[in-house]
């Protein structure tokens, strides 16, 4: 009998917008039988990440920018840099614009080295970018690179 594979969505949110995005994220990995476990960053207790096949680390950019310091003190928390993560995030263009738009979710992508382009969502992943959140995570769970 093979082992069915195990995710972790790893987010932190404010307004809601990260956990809606998480929740698609985990409605998905459910469809496709993965085992999937919710996080949230700041409030549950220390986890060890190598229990999991996937590893998806969502956060909100803040201040013009910025990584939450919650966010900070997670990435601190787990001390190295798995190969196996997928980050993604809601942002707001209205502060700082385009430059400043998920920022937070690039600079993790970029401190892990994820083999997997970032999800970046406007505000709600509602709407059309609930399409995105689908292609994006086809991509995730189909990239080759990724699952190895």
């Amino acid at each position: 009998m093979t082992r069915r594979k195990r995710a972790i969505i790893c987010y932190l949110s404010y307004s809601g917008n990260t956990e809606e995005v998480a929740q698609l994220i985990e409605a998905r990995l459910t469809a496709e039988e993965i085992e999937v476990e919710m996080y949230e960053i700041g409030i549950d207790p220390p986890v060890n990440l190598d229990n999991y096949d996937f590893i998806f680390l969502g956060t909100f950019t803040w201040d013009h920018g910025s990584t939450p310091d919650e966010m900070k003190d997670f990435v601190l928390e787990v001390g190295y840099k798995p190969k196996n993560i997928a980050v993604f995030g809601s942002g707001d263009t209205q502060f700082g614009g385009d430059e400043l738009f998920c920022r937070a979710v690039d600079r993790l992508a970029k401190f892990y080295e994820s083999e997997v382009p970032p999800l970046k969502v406007e505000q709600s992943p509602r709407g059309s970018q609930e399409v995105n959140v689908n292609t994006w995570l086809e991509g995730v769970l189909f990239d080759v690179a990724y699952i190895a």
